[in-house]
């Protein structure tokens, strides 16, 4: 198999949650473009059927399943409808999430703690559960992508929750890549920095920041990254190319970490 035939997804069968906007969207369209079929997953059923036709005019395959990954049962239905739909489920990108939370652990919401526990993180675990039982099933492996952030290694203040989660995604991953790496499945984390998505730009505005103000602070390229530079990175992970790596957590933050 030549170098350009492995980074690609050619008759794989791909899930992405949160796909529809900002790092999913641009996950899904990716995938699609490297020749997966693609199931375009999110809470937003009118944007999932944007990031759907887009694909479609592009020439590309994807269906969309709403999902609130809040809720087991739904998670547990995507799985099943992504196999319904297509017949199996090669690679999955667990990206749903909700936005980070604001408050000093003193003053903290423990009801918008708890959520945003759940959302960004208990339901990484529950998709893989049940991701992982649909490769167990086919029996023919299978890759696993946990989108985790720059707060999985640096905490920040104000965030504790979503600081909790994230650092919980990076574990969840390795633990996971440790059972099931000789069944053939590999799972990785992406560690996303200051990437130009509707959260961050809601950020901002909150803040009073601009891009050029702020940016420098996050970024040695000072600018934010695009949505599709993380999506890349995901598609490598899912592809041959990647073959003999698991349990690894690939950092697209434009160097914050370094410093």
């Amino acid at each position: 198999m030549d170098r350009q035939a492995r980074n690609r997804l050619d008759g794989k069968v791909a899930v992405v949650t949160g796909a529809g906007m900002g790092m999913g969207a641009a996950t899904a369209k990716v995938f699609a473009g490297y020749g997966a079929r693609v199931v375009v997953s999110d809470i937003n059923a009118q944007a999932g059927a944007e990031t759907v036709a887009a694909i479609r005019n592009a020439g590309g395959e994807a269906v969309f399943i709403a999902c609130d990954v809040s809720v087991d049962a739904q998670i547990e239905e995507l799985v099943a409808g992504t196999v319904a739909a297509f017949g199996r489920l090669d690679c999955a990108v667990n990206n749903a999430a909700i936005a980070p939370d604001v408050l000093p652990i003193a003053e903290a919401d423990m009801d918008q703690w708890d959520r945003v526990i759940r959302v960004d993180l208990r339901a990484v675990m529950v998709c893989m559960k049940y991701q992982i039982r649909q490769f167990l099933a086919q029996g023919s492996g299978g890759a696993i992508v946990n989108v985790g952030s720059v707060s999985s290694v640096r905490p920040q203040p104000g965030n504790s929750a979503y600081v909790a989660a994230k650092h919980g995604v990076v574990g969840l991953t390795k633990t996971a890549s440790l059972e099931y790496t000789r069944h053939g499945i590999r799972v990785n984390a992406v560690l996303p920095g200051a990437i130009d998505t509707p959260m961050l730009r809601g950020a901002l505005e909150a803040s009073g920041f601009t891009e050029a103000e702020f940016a420098p602070a996050l970024s040695l390229f000072s600018r934010f990254g695009r949505p599709e530079e993380v999506a890349e990175a995901s598609a490598w992970l899912c592809s041959d190319a990647a073959s003999y790596i698991t349990g690894h957590s690939l950092a697209a933050e434009a160097g914050y970490l370094s410093r």
